[in-house]
């Protein structure tokens, strides 16, 4: 079977309003106030909870790497408990997915988010059974650029490895997909839309509406 895999956070969804709302609070828990904002930081959100803790103490000289390692399970925690407030799913996204189910591909998502809080998000906009795997960040030893996450999301989605693609919206995505020797398709809807075409995937995603003509174009 063919698969198309899917990134998670700023490909199938938003989320950076929640991401940045659990930094905001770890930064006033350190006296720091609201430090990042939407949507200026919307693309710092999505390359993760250290990202967003380091990003944020540069800005106001107060960087520590240690301090980013004592708030990184506070964020998570923080994340965890508000996970939905501001999350939207971009538009047309799952529609593409049950289009391309219905051509005859498996889907699945592969995800540096940690498994537990994509599992949860995904169950909470109600599309969790819309997808027949679900790789995260701690479900294997090794996380995106790495290609075996993006090869156990084929295999769990009932797919062959070789004969799978990528959606995605940075450069990790882009990276994972050229070291698997697959296709990538980058979105240009997300945050760091206008930034993917100097990454020179084998496709842009402009809209969902889209998606099944270009799998099968890469995929035949």
């Amino acid at each position: 079977m063919r698969t198309v895999i899917f990134d998670l956070d700023g490909t199938l969804a938003d989320t950076s309003g929640d991401l940045l709302a659990a930094a905001n609070t770890c930064f006033r828990q350190m006296g720091l106030g609201d430090v990042l904002s939407h949507p200026r930081d919307a693309a710092v959100s999505l390359r993760g909870a250290r990202m967003m803790l380091t990003h944020g103490l540069k800005r106001v000289d107060q960087y520590d790497p240690a301090v980013v390692e004592e708030f990184y399970p506070v964020l998570l925690d923080v994340y965890r408990d508000a996970i939905d407030h501001h999350t939207v799913l971009y538009p047309g996204a799952m529609e593409a997915v049950e289009a391309l189910k219905t051509a005859g591909f498996g889907v699945g998502i592969c995800t540096n988010k940690p498994e537990g809080l994509a599992e949860q998000l995904l169950r909470s906009l109600g599309v969790r059974d819309a997808f027949r795997s679900l790789v995260g960040a701690d479900t294997l030893p090794v996380r995106k650029p790495d290609p075996e996450p993006l090869f156990e999301a084929a295999r769990r989605a009932g797919g062959d490895p070789a004969r799978t693609l990528l959606v995605g919206d940075s450069d990790t995505d882009r990276n994972t997909s050229a070291n698997a020797g697959v296709p990538s398709v980058l979105v240009t809807f997300g945050p760091s839309g206008d930034d993917m075409a100097a990454l020179k995937p084998e496709a842009l995603l402009h809209r969902f509406e889209d998606l099944p003509e270009i799998a099968e174009q890469l995929i035949a």
